[in-house]
């Protein structure tokens, strides 16, 4: 059982369907904005595992995530993710794998613990179950793409997935960053503009789509990111080892 707590913070796995619930609310508030007519739920949240980041003296819930836990690259076509990208290069992959969906923070919580927290319950996680590869979608708020060019200007030249994994294209609508950027991108505003999950996973050695999906849905830009456990550098597993205990 997931469940430990660093300063203000606490971690823990939703036990109950109220807990899921406030997830759901959550993630509405986050994705869908204030006032949103629908839920924001599907198939996906009955086969997850739900993770809950809650301030530790009030118990207000200020970040979520769940997790699909997978055999091997064989069961990829259970995810999420398969809905969007073509992922039969990583039918291969032959460890356990975790997919990390509908992360959020809460808009009026901007403390950085919180990303801590959630990576140290990350963390605690993937060390239980033994996983190798970690993966998701990253998600750009709105579906402007040329809001975000630095951004993806900079994930063409340092950050695209290796050849013998990357996702092709399968959505109907994406924006192809890697072949039809041609500015060299301005690193102050590519960072500020990258969302702190994707942040996260390109400091720990994480790697990206060549195209970023056109989610009307939910409003927002996404990019499928992989990270291999086995490639996090040393000092940055040390750090979040620290944080999960």
């Amino acid at each position: 059982m997931l469940n430990f707590a660093k300063g203000r913070y606490r971690a823990r796995i939703a036990d109950t369907p109220q807990d899921i619930e406030a997830a759901q609310r959550l993630r509405t508030l986050a994705f869908r904005g204030p006032g949103a007519a629908m839920v924001d739920h599907d198939d996906f949240d009955e086969t997850c595992t739900h993770v809950l980041v809650e301030e530790a003296r009030s118990g207000a819930l200020v970040c979520c995530f769940r997790l699909l836990h997978l055999g091997s690259g064989a069961e990829i076509g259970r995810s999420y993710s398969a809905q969007f990208y073509e992922l039969s290069a990583l039918a291969d992959f032959d460890g356990p794998m975790v997919e990390m969906g509908r992360f959020c923070i809460h808009p009026d919580h901007r403390d950085p613990d919180i990303l801590r927290v959630a990576w140290g319950a990350m963390t605690a996680y993937v060390d239980r179950e033994k996983v190798e590869m970690l993966f998701g979608c990253s998600s750009f708020h709105g579906i402007e793409a040329k809001d975000y060019y630095d951004a993806f200007a900079l994930l063409r030249d340092r950050h695209i997935a290796p050849k013998r994994w990357l996702p092709r294209v399968k959505a109907p609508a994406v924006f192809r960053f890697a072949s039809r950027l041609r500015r060299k991108p301005d690193l102050k505003r590519a960072q500020a503009k990258m969302p702190p999950l994707l942040r996260t996973y390109l400091l720990m050695g994480g790697w990206v789509s060549d195209h970023a999906v056109i989610d009307r849905d939910l409003g927002t830009l996404h990019v499928f990111t992989g990270l291999e456990i086995r490639a996090v550098p040393p000092a940055r597993a040390r750090l979040l080892r620290a944080v999960a205990g």
